[in-house]
């Protein structure tokens, strides 16, 4: 079980070979005598040393590390989906073995917590400046209490700031040009419904073909962070972004609350308050990353970004649809609550 680690890497291959190979329930056993006692936690990460998630974590690590003088707490971060997926972080932190902490997705949370998608809702919030203000004032606090009762997961801060826009293969500037735009929307049903509602054509596909599907025209568009239409190169295919900025990102940053229990008490509060500071550290960088990233695309004349006139209209008419979906998952007060927050 984690927490007081002593695990070798040996140790941990073997772990993760048996969770591959389909097991359930694994824990890793073997008490510590007092002379080999050490307090290791094992992070994950699917990117690299420069991923604003990664670097969230080693903020956090470093925190920890300055706010625990009691003994020498070990952190040991493996980079690169060298332990996965987020989705297998989640399901290793929820059992205790493997991960002890990383930033993940809140839907990869919904497995366990029906209030979850809540935080990866479009038009949650109003703008930038509402987001930051909800995460400052704990407003999601109610959705990170249900995930620590379902999921015995443990959410530390708030890392994540990717503002999403609509990219297509020609200029939209407003709902009218927006109308039945065959667009490419991800899974969760949430999405479908609020840009149906505005008048837009979703259809769900694959993240890894909506490449191929604009270039032979099966959609006209779809929609992400700078950093996506980047990596995969969509700026090719839908050279034209619509500011739209109808989400926000929130990427928590978790910890396994089977492996919080068994630190010492004083190491619990320092993890607590480094997670938060952590958090608003990967928001700041993340943020920043995402609004250079579009501009310096630009400048490259790799694409064209369009002011989109009509977002007030496109909150209007997707607010119906969130309140109704926040209910569906037993948080309308929370929506209602973050809504008031000016």
């Amino acid at each position: 079980m984690s927490g007081h680690r002593h695990i070798s890497k040996g140790m941990l291959r073997g772990a993760l070979v048996l969770a591959a190979a389909g097991l359930t329930g694994l824990v890793v056993a073997g008490a510590p005598t007092p002379a080999s006692a050490e307090i290791k936690l094992v992070g994950a990460s699917q990117f690299d040393e420069n991923h604003a998630f990664t670097k969230t974590m080693r903020k956090f690590e470093e925190l920890v590390k300055a706010c625990y003088t009691d003994e020498p707490v070990v952190f040991e971060m493996h980079l690169n989906s060298e332990l996965g997926l987020e989705k297998d972080y989640v399901a290793y932190m929820n059992q205790g073995i493997s991960v002890d902490y990383a930033v993940a997705s809140p839907a990869h949370m919904s497995t366990f917590s029906k209030m979850a998608p809540l935080m990866d809702m479009p038009f949650l919030f109003r703008d930038e400046d509402h987001w930051r203000k909800v995460l400052e004032a704990d407003g999601l606090k109610p959705v990170a209490d249900d995930i620590l009762k379902t999921a015995d997961v443990r959410l530390l801060g708030y890392a994540g700031g990717g503002t999403r826009n609509v990219f297509a293969n020609k200029p939209i500037h407003n709902l009218d040009e927006m109308k039945d735009l065959p667009i490419r929307m991800q899974g969760a049903p949430i999405w479908t419904r609020v840009f149906d509602a505005i008048g837009a054509a979703p259809t769900v596909i694959a993240y890894d073909e909506v490449y191929n599907a604009i270039s032979t025209g099966v959609i006209n568009a779809a929609e992400n962070e700078a950093a996506g239409i980047e990596q995969m190169k969509f700026y090719e295919v839908g050279p034209y972004v619509a500011l739209t900025k109808h989400a926000i990102t929130v990427r928590p940053l978790f910890i396994s609350n089977k492996t919080f229990q068994t630190l010492p008490p004083k190491l619990q509060d320092c993890i607590v308050t480094s997670g938060a500071e952590a958090g608003k550290y990967g928001r700041d960088i993340e943020n920043g990353e995402d609004a250079a990233k579009l501009k310096a695309m630009e400048d490259k004349g790799w694409l064209e970004t369009v002011e989109f006139t009509d977002r007030e209209k496109m909150l209007e008419l997707a607010n119906p649809v969130l309140k109704a979906y926040a209910d569906e998952l037993g948080a309308g007060d929370v929506l209602e609550n973050i809504q008031a927050i000016q």
